[in-house]
């Protein structure tokens, strides 16, 4: 990914893309494509609808967060969970370039402009600061990576579901529902399923 030079002498040039700051420097992310989009989106309203529901937390899309002060790390996955243990609900979001706080849960979904290495440097810095679960997402062979910590995994299939196990009580999603998205299939009944996506956004 280009890194924009940060030389004292040099005037950095400005972008709109979005950025992550890793080992000082500003590193632009590629562009997501609409399908990767599409498929994060819905997710986040899954995700939201259930955490809403349930009062657990914020569920926010693409914000950068300050997962280590001492290195300035700033990091941006493409969904995240914050719980009211780390952020109380009654602590506004800070109006700041980064969110200083770390995600119990980091979601990234996968573009063909990402590289295998860069998503893997990403899980790494996850776990070292703190956050609780990883899923990264392949849209385009329907597969989930779920990771428990920098060393587990497990890879979820069409036929699995994502569950938010210890660090997202409750949530349960078939991988076939979200990503038959022509089918407009519903979540499974229960109270351990997702909530219907079309009623909420992001959580607050």
């Amino acid at each position: 990914m280009p890194a924009l030079d940060t030389h004292p002498d040099i005037e950095p040039v400005l972008s709109d893309l979005p950025y992550e700051v890793v080992s000082g420097q500003r590193v632009e992310l590629p562009p997501m494509g609409a399908f990767e989009s599409w498929i994060a989106s819905t997710l986040a309203e899954f995700l939201a609808s259930h955490v809403r529901g349930q009062r657990l937390g914020r569920v926010p899309v693409e914000i950068l967060f300050l997962i280590d002060r001492k290195s300035n790390l700033q990091r941006k996955p493409d969904l995240a969970f914050v719980s009211y243990d780390r952020w109380p609900r009654n602590r506004p979001v800070p109006q700041a370039p980064a969110w200083d706080v770390v995600p119990d849960l980091a979601v990234d979904v996968v573009s063909t402009t990402n590289s295998a290495v860069s998503i893997q440097e990403k899980v790494l810095d996850y776990f070292r600061t703190g956050v609780r679960l990883v899923w990264v997402v392949y849209p385009r062979t329907e597969q989930v990576y779920v990771y428990e910590s920098a060393t587990k995994v497990q890879i979820l299939q069409h036929g699995d579901a994502l569950d938010g196990a210890a660090v997202v009580p409750g949530f349960r999603l078939p991988l076939a529902t979200w990503f038959d998205q022509e089918t407009e299939a519903e979540p499974d009944a229960g109270p351990r399923s997702a909530q219907d996506p079309g009623s909420a956004g992001a959580s607050e």
